[in-house]
């Protein structure tokens, strides 16, 4: 079975899964452990996870648009954005707006919307798309909200897990199966 390493996969959030058109993911916290480091010049970097890189191009390969929304500015979630190929949103605010822009250029619903979020900036697109996804160490604030939880933490492969799942619930994790998935 295709999903057999994913946990708690209650037949709601398979069925949420498979409507899944677009992928949102927040960036500090959920694709990185959340930490920041600042150098003397005030520059910022930050560590991303390869694995979730990865599953972020298996989605866009199999169709689910991927987006990166989130509330601090900088350029690190952008170039990490742009050498994966998805569209990056930053200094955003209201991420629901954000959210309901997308669908409206991608004529979709919420309900065909993923959003995977840590903190409380991310509880309104939570509470009106279809998936709401936590990584494991999410704000217990947060985390209450989500529809499911990953087993990993931010930045060490939470993002992939979120990947799976869509990918696996949509058929397309068989293709990668002994593979890269």
């Amino acid at each position: 079975m295709p999903l057999r390493h994913l946990h708690d996969l209650t037949d709601d959030v398979l069925a949420r899964a498979t409507r899944i058109r677009l992928a949102c993911f927040d960036v500090d916290g959920t694709l990185t452990d959340g930490r920041i480091y600042l150098d003397g010049e005030g520059r910022e970097q930050k560590a991303f996870h390869v694995q979730d890189g990865q599953g972020l191009v298996l989605l866009k390969r199999a169709g689910i648009e991927v987006a990166f929304i989130t509330a601090r500015g900088g350029t690190v979630a952008a170039a990490r954005g742009r050498e994966l190929g998805v569209q990056v949103f930053t200094s955003t605010k209201d991420k629901l707006a954000k959210v309901r822009e997308l669908c409206t250029t991608l004529a979709i619903g919420l309900d065909e919307v993923a959003f995977m979020g840590d903190d409380l900036p991310d509880v309104p697109p939570f509470d009106a798309v279809g998936l709401a996804i936590a990584p494991a160490d999410a704000h217990p604030w947060t985390a209450r909200r989500a529809h499911w939880r990953t087993r990993r933490p931010a930045g060490q492969g939470a993002a992939r897990e979120a990947c799976d799942l869509l990918l696996g619930a949509q058929g397309h994790a068989p293709a990668f199966e002994g593979g890269m998935a």
